[in-house]
C-alpha cells in the first residue's frame, strides 16, 4: 500500500495515476495509439493527462476516468513542432464535456501562441447531455479558437474513425483527411502517413517561409540546366495539340501529392521545385463549379501560408456560370504570394483570363511554342470573323501575347523546370502593399 506521507509514496502514486491515464477503461485505446504513431518517437509531450470531468449530475461523480476522453499535447513530426489532440471513443462514447473542452481549446491557445500547427485527429465531437448546455458552449469555444487558427497555423483534421458528428471541426481544417475530405486514408496507419506527408509540405505558420528539403541547387544560366529529362518535355504535346498536363508537372517537380482528386475538373496538390514546396494547378477539361470551388479554396491555402502557385495551362473558353467562375478569379487575383503560370496549350477567352493571365494576377508568364494564345478556339473565331478555320488558325499561337507583354517569354518545353527555378527565386523577394480593408467579399 502506498504511503502517501513520503516523498516515495507520493512520487509511486503519481506514477500510477499516469499509468491510470495511459489505459483508462484498463487498455490503451485506438486514440493514444494514433497520436502516439503521429510524433517522431519520444517526443511527444502530453498536457492535462489527469484532467477529470467535474460533474456530479446522473451519478457521474463516481464515474471520472483521466483524460475526460480526449489526449493533447505537443511534440514534434518530422523534426518539426507540431500540437495534436485525439479524441478517445471509449470514454462516455466518444461525447465532448466540459473539461474534455477545455483541453481542447487550451491547446489551441497554445498553439496560436507558439506558431505551430495543430492536428485534430476526430472521433466525435457530440455533447455530452449528462453535462448540459456547457457541453454545447464547448463545442462553440473550439469552433472559435479554429477560425482565430485559420490562416494563422496550419490546421489537419483527420476523422480516424466512424464519425458524422464532426463535420464542422472538419470543414474549418486546411485539410481533412476522411471518406469526404480532401484526403482519403485506407488505414489508420496510412491517415498518420497522410498527416505526416501534409505537414512536411507546409510552414510552421502564416510568416514562416514554404518547407525546404535538401535538394541540388541549380547553377548556371537556364540553357546550362537543362537535362536530358527536360528535352523530353520537348515532344510531351502531340502535333495534334493533346497534352497530359499531370504528366507536365510530374516532369517539371518532385514529390508531387494531389489534395482532392475526387473533385477531377482541376489538378490542385503540393510538388517541390529545387527542394521548395509549391503549390500546383493544372486545369483539366472538365472545368466546373466543385472544380472551381476547389482552386479557390487551394489558392486561398497556399496564399495563407506563403507558397508560391505555379498554374500550368490547356483552358479552352470555360463554360460554367460566372458566379462560379468568380470563386476562383477572385481567389486567384486576390493572393499575394508568387505566382507562374506555364501556357502549354489552349488559353482561349475566359481560360485564358482565369488561368495564366498577367491581368488577374501572374507576376510571371510563360508560354511554349504550342500554345493557342486567343479569345476563342479556331472554329468560334472563323465564325466570328467570318474567315476560314485555316485562317482563323493563324490567330492561334502565343506570339501576338508575346508582342503585347501578356507573356513574358515564349520558351521551349525543355526550359521549363529551369525558368521556374529562377522565377522561383525572384518570387521570394515580391512585397505586396495591401489596401486597408477587412477582407473582399464574395460567397466562397
Amino acid at each position: 500500500m502506498t504511503d502517501m506521507k513520503t516523498t516515495a509514496g507520493k512520487i509511486e502514486d503519481l506514477s500510477n495515476k499516469l499509468t491510470e491515464s495511459r489505459a483508462p477503461q484498463g487498455e490503451v485505446p485506438a486514440a493514444r495509439s494514433a497520436i502516439t504513431a503521429l510524433f517522431d518517437a519520444g517526443s511527444f509531450v502530453e498536457t492535462d493527462a489527469l484532467a477529470r470531468h467535474r460533474s456530479t449530475d446522473f451519478g457521474r461523480e463516481y464515474d471520472r476516468p483521466y483524460t475526460d476522453g480526449v489526449i493533447t499535447g505537443y511534440g514534434t513530426v518530422g523534426g518539426r513542432k507540431v500540437c495534436a489532440y485525439a479524441q478517445d471513443a471509449t470514454i462516455f462514447d466518444g461525447t465532448m464535456g466540459e473539461v474534455y473542452g477545455e483541453k481542447i481549446t487550451k491547446l489551441y491557445d497554445l498553439a496560436i501562441k507558439t506558431g505551430v500547427p495543430i492536428v485534430a485527429m476526430v472521433a466525435g465531437d457530440k455533447p455530452r447531455a449528462q453535462e448540459g448546455i456547457v457541453s454545447s458552449a464547448m463545442q462553440a469555444r473550439i469552433l472559435a479558437r479554429a477560425t482565430t487558427a485559420s490562416g494563422l497555423i496550419p490546421q489537419v483534421t483527420a476523422v480516424y474513425a466512424d464519425s458524422k458528428d464532426a463535420s464542422l471541426v472538419a470543414a474549418l481544417a486546411d485539410v481533412t483527411i476522411a471518406p469526404d475530405g480532401h484526403l482519403s486514408a485506407s488505414s489508420e496507419a496510412n491517415e498518420i502517413a497522410l498527416i505526416q506527408q501534409v505537414l512536411s509540405y507546409l510552414p510552421a505558420n502564416n510568416r514562416a517561409e514554404a518547407p525546404r528539403t535538401d535538394a541540388p541547387l541549380m547553377v548556371g544560366s537556364v540553357e546550362e540546366n537543362m537535362s536530358a529529362d527536360d528535352e523530353a518535355l520537348n515532344s510531351i504535346v502531340s502535333d495534334s495539340g493533346e497534352v497530359d498536363l499531370h504528366a507536365v508537372v510530374e516532369a517539371v517537380c518532385d514529390d508531387v501529392f494531389e489534395l482532392e482528386a475526387k473533385v477531377e475538373g482541376v489538378f490542385t496538390g503540393f510538388g517541390r521545385v529545387e527542394g521548395r514546396t509549391v503549390g500546383i494547378i493544372a486545369n483539366r477539361a472538365t472545368f466546373d463549379a466543385a472544380a472551381s470551388a476547389k482552386a479557390a479554396r487551394f489558392v486561398r491555402l497556399c496564399d495563407a501560408f506563403n507558397t508560391p502557385i505555379l498554374e500550368f495551362v490547356d483552358a479552352p473558353a470555360l463554360q460554367l456560370e460566372t458566379a462560379a467562375l468568380a470563386k476562383f478569379v477572385h481567389a486567384y487575383s486576390a493572393a499575394s504570394v508568387g505566382k507562374l503560370s506555364i501556357i502549354v496549350g489552349r488559353a482561349h477567352g475566359t481560360g485564358y483570363i482565369a488561368f495564366g493571365s498577367k491581368d488577374l494576377g501572374a507576376d510571371l508568364s510563360y508560354a511554349w511554342p504550342t500554345a493557342e494564345i486567343a479569345v476563342a478556339d479556331a472554329a468560334a473565331l472563323a465564325q466570328e470573323l467570318e474567315i476560314s478555320e485555316e485562317e482563323a488558325a493563324e490567330y492561334l499561337s502565343p506570339y501576338q501575347a508575346a508582342e503585347r507583354g501578356l507573356v513574358d517569354a515564349v520558351i521551349t518545353p525543355a526550359a521549363t523546370r529551369a525558368s521556374i527555378i529562377e522565377a522561383l527565386r525572384l518570387l521570394e523577394r515580391k512585397i505586396v502593399p495591401t489596401l486597408p480593408k477587412k477582407h473582399g467579399n464574395i460567397v466562397l
